[in-house]
């Protein structure tokens, strides 16, 4: 049997399709990226299952939508009092580098994870450095858990998390194949970590940019309800005003292009280690993030969070997709809808193991025919889901379903004509002569949710998040006060 491919997969933390050079950004400095797209397959319409960190990489490990593992929002670390010891939410279920590990592969986790206990060794991987917290407040003069063992490191964590995953690869054994999964930790896109002039070695490049490519947008009236229910929902006068002050502050957006840059040399630096390894074209590398991120658009920034309620436009569900394998996979732009979750069967797939059974319900498809030079098999349609807010999104059409249980008034539908309206501008719910469109596309998203929810996870259904929840007092609204998410040991 031919030897399994070593796989690498980077990941970014809250960034756009948009932000790279080659998805159409003329203003940032990504020239590794661009690169790696120009020699592999690049796909324009990728989106993330949910808005937040946590969610989607579990969803990524896992193949399922949040409501079958039962991680609807960020993971809290405040709220680690609450979790049992060693707690990790992917526990009961099959991961990738749990199936990968068991067909002979290596497995190493190098980056931001934010999927529970840090200290203790992570889901499938058998080698793990990261953060001991989800939320970054500074890239630089961090402190690190490497197998269990607290480092710190004074420098940039782009460049620490690159060291690291170069010195994996170095000593990486020739007669196993590798899966080393590289999340890093930025661009981020949030106040502290972002707030004046970036420290970066990058930061030059942007001092003079004009910043065209982020919108300047009215604020957004959810964006404007959303800062008002954090207000009333603080403790102790925290600030919540970054999200509406942060697209007008160009010295925040110039950080924040510059942060990317840093990620592109990372990758650029772990490329040439490949090369120069001699083990470039039998990796296979894979480059994405965790969700997308609203630069302005919309008069948002931000999550899908970021409003009230939750927004499903394309900006903080977009991310970028770039596969590369030597010569194996075809060279091209590809416009079909995918999902994140098809990455677990496709990686999968493309390491020579069955991809069914591991997780069953899972609605993600394999894809790693179509890199190969094969067609799709699979409708040109995704699906969406951030608590409350459930959507579709074809080539024709974005429709937003809200939650109707509560609270009174209930939130609004959206719909959007994505062919006269690619910019999402116009909602076109409730109009009449759109009344079957709209129907057709709740009755898709209802089928797609009450065959793959798992009834303990589903929000809709009275079900809860075995996390915490970004609106508790909604679902204690609709299911009663007795309605609680909770941590659970494996």
């Amino acid at each position: 049997m031919a030897r399994r491919p070593n796989i690498v997969l980077f990941m970014t933390d809250n960034q756009p399709a948009e932000l790279l050079g080659c998805y159409g950004n003329d203003e940032i400095f990504t020239p590794h990226l661009d690169a790696l797209a120009a020699e592999g397959f690049l796909f324009e319409n990728a989106f993330c299952v949910n808005g937040m960190c946590s969610p989607c990489r579990a969803s990524v490990m896992t193949g399922l939508m949040p409501s079958q593992h039962g991680i609807h929002t960020w993971i809290d670390d405040r709220l680690r009092h609450l979790w049992p010891p060693g707690w990790s939410p992917l526990d009961s279920f099959r991961t990738l580098p749990e199936v990968l590990a068991g067909h002979g592969y290596r497995t190493a986790l190098v980056g931001k994870y934010h999927m529970g206990a840090p200290e203790a060794p992570q889901i499938g991987f058998q080698h793990w450095v990261t953060n001991p917290h989800g939320h970054v407040t500074d890239f630089w003069n961090g402190t690190y858990i490497e197998n269990g063992r607290t480092r710190h490191y004074p420098g940039h964590s782009v460049d620490y998390f690159t060291d690291k995953a170069i010195e994996y690869l170095e000593n990486a054994s020739s007669r196993e194949p590798f899966f080393l999964f590289v999340p890093y930790n930025a661009p981020y896109g949030h106040w502290p970590a972002l707030k004046g002039r970036a420290k970066n070695r990058f930061r030059d490049l942007y001092d003079t940019a004009d910043m065209h490519s982020i919108p300047r947008e009215g604020l957004h009236e959810n964006a404007i309800a959303r800062f008002l229910r954090k207000v009333s929902d603080s403790v102790g006068g925290v600030d919540h005003s970054s999200e509406l002050r942060i697209p007008n502050d160009l010295e925040t957006l110039r950080n924040y292009f510059s942060e990317m840059s840093m990620v592109d040399d990372g990758v650029g630096r772990v490329l040439a280690a490949l090369r120069r390894l001699g083990i470039h074209d039998d990796t296979l590398i894979v480059y994405t993030t965790d969700h997308g991120f609203s630069l302005g658009h919309h008069g948002i920034w931000g999550h899908s969070q970021a409003t009230l309620p939750a927004h499903a436009h394309r900006e903080s569900f977009s991310i970028p997709l770039i596969f590369r394998h030597g010569g194996r996979f075809s060279i091209r732009r590809e416009a079909h809808h995918v999902s994140q979750i098809d990455l677990f069967p496709t990686l999968l797939e493309l390491a020579g193991i069955e991809p069914d059974g591991h997780n069953p319900r899972s609605p993600a498809h394999s894809f790693a025919p179509v890199l190969r030079g094969g067609r799709f098999g699979t409708p040109d349609e995704v699906y969406l889901e951030q608590e409350e807010t459930r959507a579709i999104r074809t080539p024709d059409w974005l429709f937003k379903r809200r939650f109707q249980g509560a609270p009174i008034p209930p939130y609004p539908d959206e719909l959007y004509d994505l062919r006269n309206d690619p910019q999402e501008k116009v909602n076109l719910a409730g109009k009449r002569e759109f009344a079957a469109v709209e129907a057709e596309l709740a009755g898709r998203i209802e089928a797609f949710f009450a065959r793959h929810s798992a009834p303990r996870y589903d929000l809709w259904q009275g079900g809860a998040p075995q996390s915490n929840s970004d609106k508790p007092w909604l679902w204690r609204q609709a299911w009663g006060e007795a309605w609680a998410p909770g941590f659970e040991a494996g």
